[in-house]
């Protein structure tokens, strides 16, 4: 367990984040998603349950409402809505490309190099966690601006907050999170079901 970061800068507070995911071989949560506004100003609301290994292994499985699932091996993301009947299959970015939270946790990316970092309103708060704003360096499509909530004692990542041009606004809740576990190489292992549409590189094929 780390202790208080010295200083209590947002700068500090990342720095020990990113040393102590350094650390993390792998973990499990459960998770609640959300997301409100944008041009259509809906909001939904899903979860599930996530496992990571680094370098580079997710998968993130939606229970409610609906079942979706999204798998990444180290080298390939495969996107799966059963609803859809398509397998979407991209390639998982370098690591001096990956400038997401998500993939900061499979052990992408670097948050002091990637982003800018602040507390977000502009002071670290007084509540169970600390929350850094980061801007990532170099322009998003997907997103304008980060927030990372943060356990102040135990340095556990509590959320996950991106927002967007249009207003948008998503967030990740974790729960029950777990480090450590030892989880197996198979479980991010993707076997593209039958009768259904493979989209790879915008190229649709079967």
């Amino acid at each position: 367990m780390l202790a208080q970061a010295p200083g209590g800068s947002a700068a500090d507070i990342a720095r020990a984040l990113q040393e102590k995911y350094d650390g993390v071989r792998d973990f499990s949560a459960s998770f609640v998603h959300t997301y409100e506004g944008g041009v259509l100003r809906k909001k939904t609301t899903e979860s599930g349950s996530v496992l990571i290994k680094k370098p580079g292994k997710m998968r993130w499985e939606y229970i409610q409402p609906e079942t979706k699932l999204f798998v990444s091996d180290g080298l390939k993301i495969y996107s799966y809505v059963p609803a859809d009947k398509q397998v979407i299959v991209s390639s998982v970015p370098a690591d001096d490309r990956a400038t997401t939270a998500v993939l900061f946790l499979a052990g992408k990316g670097s948050l002091m190099r990637d982003f800018d970092v602040s507390f977000a309103n502009g002071a670290s708060g007084l509540g169970p966690t600390y929350n850094l704003k980061l801007v990532p360096r170099q322009k998003q499509q997907e997103y304008d601006w980060l927030i990372v909530g943060v356990d102040r004692t135990t340095y556990q990542i509590r959320s996950l907050v991106t927002g967007d041009a249009q207003g948008g606004r998503s967030t990740l809740t974790f729960s029950n999170l777990k480090e450590n576990v030892g989880l197996a190489d198979k479980v991010f292992t993707f076997k593209i079901p039958r009768g259904v549409d493979v989209i790879s590189n915008g190229q649709a094929g079967d």
